[in-house]
């Protein structure tokens, strides 16, 4: 994990104690994670990525129009990967606004050349139908913008490949997932994103990078 991961019980974690928030196991995790963030770069807004796991593994999920898609089928374009819930009290809506403002810049590359996909964390709330929803409303119902749900113990493993935990409380609230991530052609991550601070059309640069040009 990087610094760019940080997430919230309903409200920022500074609002209360670490400890409170993440519990003891997780605390160590983060601190860990802010180091290896300060040696990767002097700003946790853009990360290069450290994970060098496929990450477009055989997992069929099901997309919001409720078809079947086997995330290994979308290879052979870069991806854009985020991890939200539509539930979520504020923080998913505003990593899926700045993936809108990156959208907006890629334009009709968006589809054609690049994908975002946005994975739901709360499959046991979140079926096609509210996936359809929560697009529409965000800005985010355009070509190009997959949104995926699945069994929990299936979403859980795609987590697992970017290493990241699902912590979902008895009430039903969840953990938000304060990141994004580039992946390359094949799969692999290129860089990570902390959605509160980096700029759209820097995400939207390092898109391009990966594109083919002439």
């Amino acid at each position: 994990m990087t610094g760019a991961r940080l997430s919230s019980h309903g409200s920022p974690i500074g609002k209360r104690p670490l400890a409170a928030a993440l519990g003891g196991a997780l605390l160590a995790t983060v601190a860990l994670s802010l180091t290896v963030a300060a040696c990767n770069s002097g700003s946790a807004d853009s990360l290069k990525a450290i994970n060098d796991t496929d990450c477009l593994p055989h997992i069929v999920l099901t997309d919001q129009t409720g078809k079947p898609l086997d995330l290994a089928s979308l290879k052979g374009k870069p991806s854009l990967v985020d991890f939200f819930y539509t539930r979520c009290p504020g923080p998913c809506q505003m990593m899926t606004a700045k993936l809108a403002r990156v959208a907006d810049r890629l334009g009709n590359e968006l589809g054609s050349k690049v994908q975002v996909v946005s994975v739901t964390i709360d499959p046991e709330h979140d079926g096609p139908t509210q996936l359809t929803d929560f697009a529409r409303k965000q800005g985010a119902d355009r070509k190009g913008w997959i949104f995926l749900t699945g069994t929990p113990d299936q979403i859980e493993s795609l987590l697992k490949v970017y290493k990241l935990q699902r912590i979902r409380y008895s009430d039903g609230t969840v953990e938000h997932i304060i990141a994004f991530f580039l992946l390359g052609p094949d799969g692999l991550q290129r860089r990570e994103y902390n959605p509160n601070n980096v700029k759209a059309e820097n995400v939207a640069q390092d898109v391009n990078k990966l594109l083919p040009h002439g």
